[in-house]
């Protein structure tokens, strides 16, 4: 293994001293330009790269934060990335993206990693509903935002978009269509998003009058389009299959619709589908998708502009913690546009 190049080299190699080096990288002006020439020259042809690192363990403050979220290959978590980088370039920062695929046990050993690598902060959608995760942050220090999650206190900042209230737009509009049996297919209920949708749902059924079991549970172990193939597949079975289906996002939305294409199944005539977040996939679907648009760049910007607000608050700055919450809105597409 090539040994790197570290600052001592340079300044034997230039013949000058460390501190002289140090200054033609960090004070250039305060260097001779004959001596900045020569050590540059140096610096070039042996490849130093200079220890960003460890000037910020030195310095006490670093410029990454991290994000850690629950699926990266749901589009929506990209696009919270794409709204965080956005607004930590913008303050000279970077992101750190580690992606938990929904296990607490990834989520433990990234954190743990956020903490070696001293992170300005974390931005977090926490897989571990027991709190554990953020009773971890608090441990060590590290001043995090939740993202895609509603707090239930002032103790911290968060970003989410009212679950309950998206749950209830979809669950309305096919009533509105003339559904009176919709699945729900979804994952844990234990997942906070998972929970309030499914709760919004029933509000609306409350709300037309219409009783909880017109709402039937197809629970799903992961929230990807495998899972929504496999729940296609069972929907398919069901003796009285249902005339709709309400899905917690796009990704198992397109699985079922996958599942009762390949079935003959028409969609929206035989069976109405209504996803969860608008990715740009579900308008691209073979039928075009209706979906409850989640404005998920801009949860990935204010959740990061929160924490860079709340890091400069530890140096003198006032702070308060804020508890953003964003309304969804539903997009009406082909994919449930049948009155029945």
């Amino acid at each position: 293994m090539t040994q790197s190049v570290g600052i001592k080299d340079i300044a034997r190699e230039a013949g000058v001293s460390v501190g002289t080096v140090s200054n033609v990288i960090n004070r250039p002006d305060s260097v001779s330009l004959e001596t900045r020439g020569r050590v540059r020259e140096v610096i070039e042809r042996l490849g130093y790269v200079r220890s960003e690192s460890a000037r910020q363990l030195r310095a006490g403050q670093s410029r990454i934060m991290g994000l850690l979220v629950l699926d990266m290959a749901n589009p929506f978590f990209v696009d919270i990335a794409r709204g965080a980088e956005r607004m930590a370039r913008d303050a000279g920062l970077g992101v750190m993206v580690c992606n938990t695929a929904q296990s607490t046990e990834q989520e433990a050993e990234y954190l743990s990693l956020f903490a070696e690598q001293r992170v300005r902060g974390v931005l977090v959608t926490p897989s571990d509903t027991t709190g554990r995760t953020i009773d971890t942050l608090r441990r060590h220090g590290t001043p995090f935002v939740l993202v895609d999650r509603v707090t239930g206190g002032v103790e911290e900042c968060s970003v989410s978009v009212d679950a309950i209230a998206g749950g209830a737009l979809a669950a309305r509009h096919l009533v509105e269509q003339g559904h009176r049996s919709i699945a729900f297919v979804g994952g844990s209920p234990a997942l906070q998003q998972v929970g309030d949708r499914r709760a919004g749902a029933l509000t609306a059924l409350a709300e037309a009058g219409l009783p909880a079991d017109v709402l039937r549970e197809l629970p799903t172990e992961r929230l990807d389009v495998a899972a929504g193939r496999d729940a296609g597949a069972r929907l398919l079975g069901l003796a009285d299959r249902p005339t709709a289906v309400f899905c917690v996002n796009d990704l198992l939305a397109l699985g079922v619709l996958q599942a009762l294409f390949a079935a003959g199944v028409r969609v929206p005539e035989d069976v109405a589908i209504v996803g969860y977040d608008d990715i740009e996939f579900a308008a691209a679907a073979a039928v075009p998708l209706t979906s409850v648009r989640q404005p998920a760049v801009t949860v990935g910007e204010i959740a990061a502009q929160l924490l860079i607000e709340e890091t400069a608050a530890e140096s003198g700055e006032d702070h308060t913690h804020r508890q953003v919450v964003l309304q969804p809105e539903l997009v009406a597409r082909k994919s449930s546009l049948h009155r029945r």
